[in-house]
Formats: structure tokens, C-alpha cells, sequence
């Protein structure tokens, strides 16, 4: 198992970072690979990458959001991974992104992938991009979901 561990400084209020956040279908946009995202329920998305030639498709469960602060997700079919984004305020007009990542390489390509830094790189570009995004739309998301996931209880 890798882990990957990022943030970025967005120039927008934290509701307005977390409501575009949670358009998923909307991150082809500006991640790299992501060729589609389907909500499928509150808590459910179905995923379809291209990475390096390999296309594959997976579903994800939101596991805990909570508005302007975090939103985690693991995958329960196909690419083995987990992690949680959250937001913190700044100050009134900036929003601090991290991101923590969990995911297992599949394949010798995945592993020298992984080795060389090259999950790390994708996750800070796809960061970086988001900032242009949402910045660019002067702070405008495209759309909000503020209901809450509770964290499953631990046993």
C-alpha cells in the first residue's frame, strides 16, 4: 500500500471550494486520466480512468462528508484505494486542500509508476488544476451537495 499526501492554498471561500468539490462529475475536467464520473447515489460513484493506456472502471463509497470540512471515500470494486480531502479556512477568501491517499499499485507498470513518484505528481497537477478551475470562475461553483455521510462505526 502507497500513500500520497498533498495540499494546495485556493483563492475562494471554503463553501465555495467544498461545493465544487462535490460535483464529481465535473473532475474530468481537471484530474488527469479521469475519462467519467457517474453519481449514482448520495454515497455511490462509478469511475471510468485511463492512465497510462490502461482504462479501467471502478465504484467508490463516500464513507464520511461533512460540509466545508472533509469528504472520504474507499473503492469497493476493482482499484484498491482510500482517502479523504479536507478543507480548511484560511482566512475569509482562502481554502487549504489536502489530501491524503491510500492505494495499492497493480502490475509492474503501477509499481515503477509508484516508485518513481508518479501518483504524487498526478495528485499535485490534478490539485493544481482545481485551483485554475474554481478560481477562474471567480470563486463560482457549478453546483453544491451539503448533506452529511457519518463515518462508519468503529468496531
Amino acid at each position: 500500500m502507497s500513500t500520497v499526501e498533498q495540499s494546495i492554498d485556493v483563492e475562494v471561500p471554503v463553501s465555495a471550494v467544498y461545493n465544487q468539490w462535490t460535483q464529481f462529475e465535473t473532475f474530468p475536467q481537471f484530474m488527469e486520466g479521469v475519462e467519467r464520473i457517474d453519481q449514482v447515489s448520495d454515497t455511490m460513484t462509478h469511475w471510468v480512468t485511463e492512465i497510462a493506456g490502461q482504462k479501467r472502471e471502478f465504484d467508490a463509497e463516500i464513507t464520511e462528508q461533512h460540509p466545508d470540512e472533509r469528504v472520504a471515500w474507499k473503492s469497493v470494486d476493482g482499484t484498491t484505494q482510500a482517502g479523504v480531502v479536507t478543507f480548511h479556512r484560511i482566512d475569509p477568501n482562502t481554502t487549504r486542500i489536502m489530501v491524503q491517499m491510500d492505494y495499492s499499485p497493480e502490475g509492474f507498470v503501477e509499481q515503477v509508476g509508484d516508485k518513481l513518484g508518479f501518483v504524487e505528481r498526478r495528485v499535485k497537477g490534478d490539485l493544481e488544476r482545481f485551483k485554475r478551475f474554481i478560481e477562474s470562475r471567480g470563486g463560482n461553483e457549478t453546483g453544491a451537495w451539503r448533506g452529511n455521510v457519518e463515518a462508519p462505526p468503529t468496531a
